[in-house]
């Protein structure tokens, strides 16, 4: 009866550290969960950016200014008025 109460605890408690929802991979998961909550961050950011740039380039006001930021950036517009050196 002894040892097959202890072999029932060795058997539950490796389990308990090495299973599959043991301590280990509790470990991986709150790993992972830093990982995905700084990348959910930096995607809002990024989120919140595009929304302004969007909120300024409504139709009814737009913003002169980003437009022609987008242009030459986007599209590889030029102002007419702009010397461009072409280096080698």
């Amino acid at each position: 009866m002894l040892l097959s109460s202890l072999c029932a605890t060795a058997y539950f408690s490796h389990h308990a550290i090495h299973g599959r929802h043991g301590l280990e991979a509790r470990s991986a998961l709150v790993e992972r969960t830093d990982l995905v909550e700084f990348e959910i961050r930096s995607l809002e950011t990024v989120r919140a950016r595009l929304r302004h740039d969007v909120a300024l380039l409504t139709p009814e006001k737009p913003d002169p200014d980003l437009v022609e930021e987008l242009a030459r950036d986007v599209l590889g517009y030029v102002h007419p008025a702009d010397r461009v050196i072409m280096s080698r």
